[in-house]
């Protein structure tokens, strides 16, 4: 580098230097340009709109099938799976045992009655006789204790004839009610005794039960939804299954549960749901989709005005000056593209749909008119 360039720089260094010392101030750069927008303005209609809840579909009724006696199991009457009908033969345990002890008993009674007629014939001779004063008082005495022992040994044989007939209908096992079997859990050959094991299971398959948990303060909406009663043409409950369809038939509210869980602040409340095409498996976890209808109007915004900061919702409001304010709002349920809001907004006032991105508190805004959706082809 020239002593005459060294020369130069230091004398523009000083030159600044002196400047700035004098007060010297840089160029302020312009505010920035508006911000274009598009606004709407805010007004009160009617919503209807659905909650949804997790559900289970449990059975109606459900037993588990144990035997009763003890024994071989010597008959299965039916396939895994089947739908079966109360009264219907499911099982049988071998019946030998219990068949022979049954006609011992009956044979038992038969005897027991013979000995009450030669009693009751001995007593009716020694009270003859003793009218003939031809006996002694003791021996009629001990005629008629015969005859009444000789009453409560029929008394007793039938009773354990009872008790017999009872072990031989429990070899036999039938259907308590309508409803689907599961798979047999013994074969035939199985050495089965009271309650040592469960045979199978049966649950009733139509209707079936929806079980939800609701929170405690729904409590008086599904009161009054239970007092209305079902309605199917404009049914309140809907189903969604697993993959996203919706069950074809609609529900109706069974009952609530007699209290809250104080663990979890929920109370049961249980659905009903037809299931004549045995579309529905007990045990399926689903979602239940309970209609909603605010009943007067309320403020309904479209929710792309809506922008969220820690867990806070937010929308910008038009003031004087073509400027906008953030303003908080309470939401309530979503309602399609558009948002129930609670609180927060007044019937009137105008929001920013679009170009929100670039907004913050206080910006300077231009108004343009809300963009036009191309026609699809």
């Amino acid at each position: 580098m020239s002593i005459n360039t060294i020369y130069k720089t230091g004398i523009t260094v000083i030159a600044g230097v002196f400047l700035s010392a004098c007060g010297g101030k840089p160029p302020q750069q312009p505010p920035p340009p508006p911000v274009p927008v598009t606004v709407i303005t805010v007004s009160k209609g009617s919503a209807v709109y659905y909650d949804q809840y997790p559900a289970t579909i449990t059975p109606l009724y459900q037993v588990d099938i144990r035997p009763q006696v003890a024994g071989y199991i010597t008959g299965i009457f039916f396939k895994d799976g089947d739908r079966v009908f109360k009264g219907q033969k499911l099982y049988t345990i071998d019946q030998q045992q219990y068949e022979a002890n049954y006609q011992q008993a009956l044979a038992n009674v038969a005897v027991q009655k013979t000995n009450l007629v030669k009693a009751q014939k001995d007593a009716d001779r020694y009270h003859f006789l003793d009218k003939q004063d031809a006996v002694a008082k003791q021996q009629v005495d001990y005629a008629d204790a015969a005859y009444d022992a000789a009453k409560k040994q029929v008394d007793a044989a039938e009773a354990n004839v009872r008790s017999v007939e009872t072990s031989l209908k429990y070899s036999s096992i039938y259907a308590p009610f309508d409803g689907t079997i599961g798979i047999s859990q013994v074969k035939i050959g199985t050495a089965v005794s009271p309650g040592s094991q469960i045979l199978n299971s049966v649950s009733s398959d139509d209707p079936l039960a929806v079980d939800v948990q609701v929170d405690q303060k729904q409590i008086p909406r599904f009161t009054e939804l239970l007092q209305k009663g079902n309605d199917e043409k404009d049914s309140v409950f809907t189903l969604v299954l697993p993959d996203g369809s919706q069950y074809s038939y609609p529900g109706h509210i069974s009952f609530l549960d007699r209290s809250v869980d104080p663990q979890t602040g929920t109370i049961k409340a249980r659905l009903i749901f037809k299931n004549s095409k045995n579309e529905l498996r007990a045990g399926i976890t689903c979602n239940i989709k309970i209609k909603n209808n605010t009943g007067s109007d309320v403020v309904l915004i479209p929710y792309k005005a809506v922008t969220e900061q820690m867990s806070e919702y937010f929308v910008f409001v038009t003031i004087p000056n073509n400027k906008v304010t953030q303003r908080k709002v309470v939401l309530g349920p979503k309602v399609s593209d558009k948002v129930v809001v609670i609180s927060g907004l007044d019937e009137g006032e105008k929001i920013v749909t679009e170009g929100i991105q670039k907004l913050r508190d206080s910006s300077v805004v231009q108004i343009g008119p809300p963009k036009m959706t191309p026609a699809k082809k």
